[in-house]
């Protein structure tokens, strides 16, 4: 079952996507404005089980997609997190000691099929793919055996970067993790129910049809039960929250020229389970 939240004729809506389209269930569903609601009531299960036998309320090409969760509390990434893209550093760590963080903002993502904007201020627009958690079950220092009953939903992330305004500060990033619409969510949600949905994870992006990232999330130097863990020891988790956890090597900016995004690219992000997320690039209108 894949859940999206979407736009139609200016009204948005949550529900179920299906291969003709999508079935709006939010209309039934009143005591939960948004996906969030749902998910902080445990609701994804009714939600499926009100799609059976349910009509497409809309059909493919009348809709846009929105990130699926359209206002959480927190969105925090993980950097640097597969061992490939540490050794790009070139500072002589096999492991660091601890998980690099940084906060994102919604306004910062777009949803799928939707454009990444590159601003007029700086023309090195970066792709990240990445797959996401959504927290389910709230809470302060999580142990890490018991992570995964934490998470409601799995998706994607484009965690789009704008490379030169990063290395504008010493010790943060955030400045260049930012930019309006810079970076994608999406395109839906996937109830999490098996520990191999990530456990046997691949996650892979490409650009106009070129591979450019392809690893295993089995490879991260910091697994999902630990971050999940380490985050929650410092600030509570809630439902809706968002953990972006770390894009393998292949970024255009490790490229030598650079290969940053332009106007007119696709850029796909693929992981095993979830599906694609698929958005192109405009430059800020």
């Amino acid at each position: 079952m894949k859940f999206a939240t979407v736009q139609a004729k200016g009204q948005q809506y949550y529900g179920a996507v299906v291969e003709d389209g999508f079935i709006a269930l939010s209309p039934d569903f009143p005591d939960w404005p948004t996906l969030r609601e749902v998910i902080a009531a445990g609701g994804l299960e009714r939600l499926g089980a009100a799609v059976q036998d349910r009509a497409v309320t809309h059909p493919n090409g009348t809709f846009h997609y929105d990130i699926p969760v359209p206002a959480p509390e927190k969105i925090i990434c993980v950097g640097v997190n597969f061992p490939d893209r540490n050794a790009e550093y070139k500072d002589g760590t096999v492991q660091p000691a601890h998980m690099s963080l940084f906060p994102r903002f919604p306004r910062s993502f777009t949803g799928h099929e939707c454009p990444l904007i590159r601003p007029p201020e700086n023309h090195t627009l970066d792709y990240e793919g990445e797959v996401a958690i959504v927290i389910g079950n709230g809470g302060r220092r999580i142990k890490a055996e018991d992570a995964y009953d934490h998470i409601a939903a799995l998706t994607l992330c484009n965690e789009g970067t704008i490379r030169d305004w990063v290395r504008h500060a010493k010790f943060n990033v955030t400045q260049g993790k930012n930019w309006d619409k810079s970076g994608a969510i999406g395109p839906w949600l996937v109830p999490f129910t098996d520990a191999a949905q990530l456990d046997e994870a691949r996650i892979q992006t490409r650009v106009n049809g070129e591979l450019r990232q392809d690893d295993v999330l089995s490879r991260m130097m910091f697994p999902i039960r630990e971050e999940i863990a380490y985050i929650s020891t410092f600030t509570t988790l809630v439902p809706g929250d968002i953990i972006v956890t770390g894009t393998p090597t292949g970024a255009g900016a490790r490229f030598d020229p650079p290969r940053y995004l332009k106007p007119g690219d696709v850029v796909e992000v693929e992981a095993t389970g979830i599906g694609t997320l698929r958005n192109t690039v405009e430059d800020e209108a």
